[in-house]
């Protein structure tokens, strides 16, 4: 009788699971399955998609990939446990979720879409023996990546394995310093530079803190409309918040000469704000003040602050430039209350969101109708009930008529006519409008990365791509742990795919997924580049995950709001999604 063809290929096979699982699930059963899950959306399956690789199969805290290359397999290795690393930073000990993670290349069966053999389970066994949050390798996989990867290696000798005929040779990646040192030190850049970390609510009450982060992103907004300041932007800074600091990893990893830091306490109208301007390198501090009045002054008091510290850094300061930082006021405290209760839902980017940031807007702009912040983040939250909700017509007209009256009546605010900018290139279709906005809005603030953001999607897809591709990398380099940061991605991405160059721009939106792993769009724009490189099972593997996030995601509808996109690109991925299997 002939013999069935077997299918064999060599691959990389990366295993991974949590150490103490068992011990963790009689503590807190509910907890850490969602916990795990949470994991697996936002850091394990978005690094194996952005290192091409494939999920073989899951177990209850376990993981098995397939990936083409090794040095792929310790890439995504490497970001898995320093990402774990960073996230189990003040999570008490016993509370702690830790993977172990085995790599091995060898000769494996392919048995559809599962893989069988000696590969597998030597990868298995080697994930058995790792420390928990370490790697190990077989001798065969360290001989790919000794040369490739930069971490120190130590050999640990020939081990045997469970049910393994020979003993393995097995290496460890020295991870000693992952959690302490996470991100790659920047280079300071050629003027003063600082970094405004989010401030200490002492008022004791809670309900105080969507306050004291606006007064602060305000008083970052001051100081980076000062022309030859760098200043990082807050939604870096902010990532920081709630954490237990050293300054000098801070100046390290945000690139910064000063950080400045401080305090508010708030009592009935009372308000005192305290700051400190430290010189980062060194720790010695530079200045330290406090500031006291009542709520009416808030904004006389963010300026004295912020006046104050760019004279430290600056001695020459012009009071020119001070007046040109100071932006457009609200006429009424309370529409700036309400728009501040506004912002988090605004920049959920879900129709859940939108809703009730409308509610606190529209009544915003009763107090105050020339409020132009809030009519551009009004726009924002249109588009996202449009783009989210069965593409109404009354949203597009009503976000079009909000970013239009925020262009109007934002003249001298960057962030609000960048994302009116947004709005009107996707519900307006008006590019020449958009891209004169976003210019108004860096001659005004070269610093602001939201408009350098937007300005990179906007001319990424629809204009000029040299122009996209320097502000996307200003952007990443003025705020590398923004929520946008995504955006800088895709921007780069598609470029790529406006030059037809497929493999690079599937590899740039892979970051963008991982970067914001619940934008389901970034899942259809992936795939549509993997199936346009000729990667047809890889495409249908991404499909299949947008599909996951979005079970109602059709073609039809998506590709008709992607009408802003230049035309022959449009096409183009158009094609891609189909050749991926996403449903009209």
């Amino acid at each position: 009788m002939a013999s069935e063809r077997v299918e064999r290929r060599l691959a990389a096979v990366l295993a991974a699971d949590v150490a103490g699982y068992s011990r963790l699930v009689g503590v807190d059963e509910e907890g850490t399955l969602a916990q795990l899950r949470s994991l697996r959306l936002e850091l394990v399956d978005p690094a194996i998609a952005t290192h091409r690789g494939r999920i073989i199969k899951t177990t209850g805290d376990g993981i098995l990939a397939e990936f083409p290359s090794v040095v792929d397999a310790g890439r995504c290795a490497l970001d898995v446990q320093r990402g774990m690393a960073r996230r189990n930073a003040g999570v008490a000990a016993d509370r702690r979720i830790a993977f172990r993670i085995g790599i091995h290349l060898g000769d494996v069966v392919v048995d559809g879409a599962d893989l069988l053999g000696d590969a597998v389970n030597i990868a298995a066994r080697l994930e058995g023996i790792a420390e928990p949050g370490g790697i190990t390798l077989s001798e065969d996989a360290w001989r790919q990546v000794r040369d490739k990867l930069p971490e120190t290696f130590a050999a640990l000798g020939e081990q045997t394995l469970k049910n393994i005929a020979r003993p393995v040779r097995v290496y460890r990646i020295d991870l000693a310093g992952a959690a302490e040192a996470p991100h790659v030190t920047l280079p300071l850049p050629d003027k003063p530079s600082i970094a405004v970390l989010p401030f200490l609510n002492i008022s004791g009450d809670p309900e105080q803190e969507y306050f004291i982060d606006g007064m602060v992103e305000d008083i970052t907004t001051g100081l980076s409309r000062i022309r030859w300041l760098f200043v990082i932007a807050r939604n870096s800074s902010f990532a920081y918040k709630g954490r237990a600091v050293d300054i000098k990893q801070v100046g390290r990893e945000l690139g910064v000469r000063y950080v400045l830091e401080g305090s508010v306490r708030k009592g009935g109208n009372r308000l005192r704000i305290t700051g400190q301007l430290i010189e980062a390198e060194t720790g010695s501090h530079v200045w330290a003040d406090r500031y006291d009045g009542v709520l009416e002054d808030v904004f006389d008091l963010q300026d004295r602050m912020t006046e104050t510290i760019v004279g430290i850094i600056e001695p020459s300061v012009r009071r020119a430039e001070i007046e040109r930082a100071r932006r457009k006021r609200p006429e009424n405290l309370d529409a700036y209350d309400l728009y501040l209760r506004a912002l988090p839902y605004t920049q959920s980017a879900m129709p859940e969101g939108a809703a009730i940031a409308i509610g606190h807007l529209e009544q915003a702009l009763k107090l105050d109708p020339d409020y132009a912040a809030a009519h551009a983040a009004l726009a924002v939250c249109h588009e996202t009930r449009f783009r989210g909700v069965g593409f109404a017509e009354v949203d597009r007209m009503e976000g079009v008529r909000h970013a239009r009256l925020a262009l109007a009546l934002g003249t001298d605010d960057a962030a609000a006519l960048a994302y009116a900018a947004l709005t009107i290139l996707h519900l307006g279709r008006d590019f020449e409008a958009a891209s004169g906005a976003i210019a108004r809005a860096l001659s005004l603030n070269a610093s602001c990365a939201t408009a350098l953001y937007w300005g990179a999607h906007i001319h990424a897809w629809s204009g000029d791509t040299t122009l996209a591709e320097e502000y996307a990398s200003r952007a990443l380099r003025l705020s590398p742990f923004d929520p946008l940061s995504y955006e800088g991605y895709v921007s780069l991405a598609a470029v790529r795919a406006r030059l037809r160059r497929y493999d690079d721009a599937a590899a740039q939106f892979a970051k963008a997924a991982q970067a914001n792993p619940l934008f389901s769009v970034l899942y259809a724009l992936h795939a549509a580049a993997l199936a346009l490189a000729g990667r047809s099972e890889e495409a249908k593997a991404v499909a299949r995950r947008l599909l996951e996030l979005e079970p109602t995601f059709r073609l039809g509808p998506f590709i008709e709001f992607a009408g802003f996109v230049e035309k022959e690109t449009r096409d183009a991925l158009e094609e891609g999604f189909r050749r991926a299997g996403l449903p009209e």
